[in-house]
């Protein structure tokens, strides 16, 4: 297959360099990200990989450690974190550390962060809940990255806590997840992704605190990007249909929340009837019950078009990765869900090398060996899901899959995200809005689905007819505080208006000349 170079790697998707060159630009332009050359980068598996690591490297911090995580659990774990930045901190080591408050509610106590706050860490937490904005907490910071001394630096899918290490005296396996850890010049904009939220919640990190590209030696040969996202801004998303529609051999996708919304659904589609093989990795049980169903719901239109899907039989899937064409690799924090596309601050490592993407292939290769494959099976009207072992042979109903079902006891409730609601609020829209208005064909599996929401609603209609104080109230206050919230917003701008001298202006009819 023809190729070509292109700022030092090989494009296999180009048939020629200017074709290469326009594709690398689009890449760069949609993902707002340039490609970096001259990195080492290591794929990190589950928290046996990734925890040891990020603890050496916080334990041998000498200047500077920027710890950003959507939740760190006040457990053995966590505890054993925060143990090791108070003593660096201690040790004169500037520690500035930031969690999400939604992520991080009822898993850590106000104690909890004071221990840090007083040992000198500098703990930021990102968007309360605030009686002016409430519609924010729909904007959450779901990165988890650290870097520390402008030296070493990991972007990953992992929260700090037991469930992502297991117990295996007590029967617990860890929870599957994928991270990386990135050394050369990449690390200057996994700071700087950090300042972005930093300043978001407060002062911001001086400039001359944060390290430049040219600052930062080569440490290898492989060239990534690190896509910063941040709510509105779609970038991953962009760059996740750009690779969907790119790629020309595989497309192996693996993600703990998937809700792909229909214009990605298309793209994978599109790939898939164009002869690329397409597979989708996702969790086979979860800590929200319904959410399977629902999910499962919208794997219809994925299988008609050929692709692949695999429930993992572990006690949870949470990674995030995608690998394609044996050349370009993915892995962070986003799920394919509206949540990380548009609505978080999510962090990812989009990396362009054949040595790294073959490391990727080999473990999703293995991970399929501990999955089952969801295909279409004919019976009289449509079609039903149903489960298949790794190997294709299909297994008779209620099989417990060969007995290769492990242990998940202590794992559920542990961990759950904001990103699974809302992936699990988009499926749901969806089925009742397609119900509703029939602008697609809905599928057997979503009978259930449809029957529970009209029920619910049936049951909300009978308490607004018989208590109908019961419905008003909580909608009346909810009003309230939405129009308190917008006119506290308004007059804050009005105040900032007049600060700067500005006149206030009246919409009126024009005055003929």
């Amino acid at each position: 297959m023809a190729s070509s170079e292109t700022a030092g790697f090989t494009l296999p998707y180009a048939s020629d360099s200017r074709d290469g060159a326009l594709l690398d630009r689009a890449f760069t332009r949609a993902a707002g990200a340039p490609l970096v050359a001259g990195n080492a980068v290591r794929l990190l598996k589950d928290a046996a990989e990734n925890y040891p690591v990020w603890l050496e490297a916080i334990r041998h911090a000498q200047h500077k450690i920027y710890f950003e995580n959507y939740f760190i659990v006040e457990d053995r774990t966590g505890t054993q974190f925060a143990e090791a930045l108070i003593a660096r901190a201690r040790a004169g080591v500037r520690v500035r550390l930031i969690y999400d408050w939604v992520g991080a509610l009822r898993k850590a106590s106000g104690k909890f962060w004071r221990c840090l706050t007083d040992a000198g860490v500098e703990v930021r937490c990102f968007n309360r809940l605030r009686f002016a904005s409430p519609l924010d907490v729909l904007h959450r910071d779901h990165r988890k990255m650290l870097a520390v001394d402008s030296r070493v630096g990991f972007v990953t899918g992992l929260c700090v806590g037991d469930v992502w290490a297991g117990d295996s005296a007590k029967g617990i396996e860890p929870w599957r997840d994928s991270g990386v850890e990135v050394r050369g010049p990449a690390l200057c904009d996994v700071e700087r992704a950090f300042a972005q939220v930093w300043a978001a919640i407060g002062a911001p990190i001086p400039v001359e605190e944060l390290a430049s590209r040219d600052g930062i030696e080569s440490a290898g040969d492989v060239s990534l990007r690190i896509v910063a996202n941040a709510p509105g801004t779609t970038g991953i998303f962009r760059l996740d249909q750009l690779i969907a529609a790119a790629a020309r051999h595989t497309l192996w996708l693996t993600d703990a929340y998937f809700a792909g919304v229909p214009p990605y659904v298309q793209a994978l589609r599109a790939a898939a009837l164009d002869g690329v093989d397409v597979r989708l990795l996702v969790p086979g049980s979860s800590d929200i019950p319904i959410l399977r169903p629902l999910s499962q719901a919208g794997f219809r239109p994925l299988l008609e078009a050929g692709i692949r899907v695999f429930e993992w039989k572990g006690s949870m899937l949470h990674a995030k990765t995608a690998v394609a064409d044996g050349r370009w690799a993915r892995v962070g924090s986003s799920n394919l869900n509206i949540a990380s596309w548009i609505g978080n601050y999510e962090l990812d490592a989009v990396v362009e090398n054949e040595s790294f993407a073959a490391g990727m292939e080999h473990r999703y290769l293995e991970d399929l060996e501990y999955s089952t494959e969801l295909v279409l099976h004919p019976r009289r009207r449509g079609h039903r899901i149903r489960l298949t072992g790794a190997g294709g042979q299909i297994e008779p109903r209620g099989s417990d899959d060969g007995g290769q079902r492990r242990d998940v006891r202590g794992m559920s409730g542990q961990g759950g995200s904001a990103s699974r609601a809302a992936a699990g609020a988009l499926r749901l829209g969806r089925t009742v809005g397609a119900a509703l208005t029939e602008q697609r064909v809905l599928a057997p599996t979503e009978a259930r689905l449809v029957a529970f929401v009209g029920v619910l609603l049936l049951v909300i209609a009978g308490a607004a007819v018989l208590w109908p104080l019961v419905v008003v109230i909580p909608l009346a206050v909810v009003f309230l505080w939405m129009s308190i919230a917008l006119l506290i917003k308004a007059h804050s701008l009005r105040t900032a208006r007049r600060s700067l001298g500005q006149p206030t202006t009246r919409v009126g009819r024009a005055e003929p000349n």
